[in-house]
């Protein structure tokens, strides 16, 4: 499951850079979140890639799929407020 997992991200992050991403990260909060932290060069430049949905659409399901199996009390939280100086 965490090859699942690891594997999507992997395609999920590379459709945040295809989208215009500088760089993505994923990681398991104390909380017990998963959190995603995507930096963009422009708040624009966000807005733009997240209406516009997954470029990977199977990875982002793969990783949802994927975090529900393993732990069906999370969710990810994605986070989209790192703007890039």
């Amino acid at each position: 499951m965490e090859e699942s997992f690891s594997s999507a991200w992997l395609r999920v992050s590379e459709g945040l850079k295809k989208r215009g991403s500088l760089g993505a990260r994923l990681h398991r909060g104390a909380d017990g979140l998963w959190y995603s932290y995507a930096q963009w060069p422009s708040a624009e430049q966000r807005d733009r890639a997240f209406q516009a949905g997954p470029a990977d659409e199977a990875a982002a399901d793969q990783m949802k799929a994927a975090i529900a199996e393993r732990f069906p009390e999370i969710v990810l939280e994605p986070v989209a407020d790192l703007i890039g100086g």
